[in-house]
């Protein structure tokens, strides 16, 4: 069995087969033994009130080499009680539904030839391996449609104007599976032909300024216009009233927009992991905001070791915000690296290359 560590409570708990490394408030959480050499987690509060993010580490998901890691951005007046609650159900619901998945399909095994692998919509990579992207998108979907659900259903949490994003990484052996929902963001440390260090973005930001997904929030009926006041920050809004103002346009919970466009479905892709990709950073907004991708990998490749970068990150990311908007209160920011690469082999790349 497995063990759950709370870096905030220290609390251990049986968690299935695998070990999950949580981190919740300021601090992180690295895990026991070989997991430090895995990924680091971090979460800074910001100054708007409870730190609305998480995040969470599973390994030995799915395969006993497989990693699953997510971050989530809590919003409105219960968004750090949904953030904690995907957090703490979402993988067992992933796993629960693959294991459904594989069970229909030994029960079909006549018409298994027949399976159509055609949505495979990621780069070149995403070709190796058609069959395990399939089975995991199909999984996505499921899991998410019924996380939703769930919290609809919830007696004591009101989510009408309250939600949650979630960009996730599933990793089994080479393959990388990607599931996001909403404007945190994934990205990829790789090495260029070039020999340098380079950022790949693998997660669009959902926002209602993206144009398919203010063509499906408007065919819905919602509205989407900026405030005087942050005129670049496109929000969605109820046909004929200026609520709530949802600055994306995916999320978990925010059921009062769900009829008009605001959907959880996630965006799930793939890509095949090659020796060359040396890390993922998967943060909230709060990093993004103010950091770009070229910078995070620099500073997550510069630090001192895999345990202190995701703090590093984070510490950066404040920075900034104290320095590009002195004014404004400091949101939470909170990140994950997850390391590919055995050893940390950062001073052997002289610079960082554009992605």
């Amino acid at each position: 069995m497995g063990i759950c560590l709370s870096s905030a409570s220290l609390e251990k708990q049986v968690c299935d087969e695998n070990i999950v490394y949580v981190v919740e408030e300021d601090g992180f959480s690295y895990g026991e033994g070989g997991v430090r050499m895995l990924a680091s987690l971090y979460s800074r509060q910001g100054k708007k009130g409870p730190n609305q993010d998480a995040a969470i580490l599973c390994t030995g998901f799915g395969i006993e080499e497989g990693v699953f890691c997510g971050v989530f951005d809590g919003h409105g007046r219960s968004g750090h009680i949904v953030s904690r609650q995907v957090r703490d159900y979402l993988p067992s619901l992933l796993l629960s539904q693959r294991d459904a998945l594989l069970l229909a399909e030994e029960e079909s095994d006549d018409s298994s030839d027949s399976s159509d692998t055609s949505s495979v919509d990621a780069d070149d990579p995403s070709i190796s391996s058609p069959d395990v992207f399939d089975e995991w998108k199909t999984v996505c979907l499921q899991a998410f449609r019924i996380m939703d659900k769930e919290l609809k259903l919830q007696p004591n949490l009101d989510c009408s104007c309250s939600g949650t994003t979630a960009v996730s990484i599933i990793k089994q052996g080479e393959d990388l599976i990607i599931a996001n929902l909403g404007d945190s963001r994934a990205i990829m440390g790789t090495i260029s032909d070039e020999g340098r260090l380079e950022a790949i973005q693998l997660t669009t930001d959902l926002k209602p300024s993206v144009p398919k997904e203010a063509e499906r929030i408007r065919k819905n009926n919602g509205r989407i216009f900026s405030l005087k006041d942050e005129p670049h920050t496109q929000r969605v809004w109820l046909p004929n009233q200026n609520f709530p103002g949802l600055a994306m346009a995916r999320a978990f919970g925010d059921f009062q927009l769900k009829n008009y466009g605001v959907i959880s479905i996630p965006q799930v892709s793939y890509r095949r992991l090659s020796e060359r990709d040396r890390f993922i950073v998967l943060a909230t907004d709060g990093v993004w905001d103010v950091l770009s991708n070229e910078r995070v990998v620099s500073i997550v490749w510069s630090a001192k070791s895999k345990e202190d970068a995701s703090k590093a990150l984070v510490e950066a990311a404040v920075r900034a915000w104290k320095s590009k908007f002195p004014t404004s209160k400091v949101d939470d920011c909170s990140a994950a690296c997850l390391f590919l690469q055995d050893r940390w082999q950062g001073p052997m790349i002289p610079g960082v290359k554009k992605g």
